[in-house]
């Protein structure tokens, strides 16, 4: 053998190599890009799902003197609310579900009415905490579709607190004694 014939099988080897490497860059390449892909569509599906909730609520509360509260029949009537006399959006568009391309899942209440919307993918969630308190069940979630986005007057009320009371004082501005400007200087 001459040494010719010994550098063709390393020049193999080493091109053999090379793409074993690259195709494990490749593959690595990837399995991030698609991670950061549906991060990017668990956030977006995050933001949408809480217009929907807002949206429904906004429906909910807006009604006019002597209608009682009701949800909407149809997603549609975030758009244009029929009991309005004049146009009135609760929703600027109709979003996509970001996960699945396609319709929201509805959440409908004994009566058949909207009261929330939810994703239809069986895909699980990357994040798992730092929800507040609203979304706090999101955390246990084995799949997206167990994200919930449900308008519930009760838990509103709750979070908005008591109504102020008419003869409450009114909140006095930042000054000497206020928890903004202690009456005292600190001192160092």
């Amino acid at each position: 053998m001459t040494p010719l014939n010994n550098q063709n099988g390393a020049t193999l080897l080493v091109a053999l190599f090379m793409v074993v490497a690259v195709g494990l860059g490749a593959g690595v390449a990837g399995t991030t890009w698609q991670t950061i892909s549906q991060r990017a569509k668990e956030e977006e599906l995050y933001y949408r799902g809480d217009q929907y909730r807002r949206a429904i609520g906004s429906y909910f509360q807006g009604n006019d003197v002597g209608r009682t509260n009701t949800f909407p029949s149809r997603l549609e009537d975030l758009l244009k609310d029929p009991r309005a006399l004049h146009k009135v959006r609760h929703l600027r568009k109709l979003y996509t579900d970001p996960m699945t391309g396609k319709e929201w899942e509805t959440i409908r209440d004994a009566t058949g009415k909207i009261i929330g919307v939810c994703s239809g993918s069986d895909k699980a969630p990357f994040k798992k905490e730092g929800f507040p308190d609203r979304y706090r069940d999101f955390a246990a979630a084995k799949s997206y579709a167990d994200w919930r986005f449900i308008y519930t007057p009760e838990a509103e009320r709750k979070e908005s607190g008591p109504p102020a009371s008419p003869t409450a004082p009114a909140a006095s501005p930042p000054g000497p004694g206020s928890r903004f400007m202690p009456a005292v200087p600190e001192k160092r």
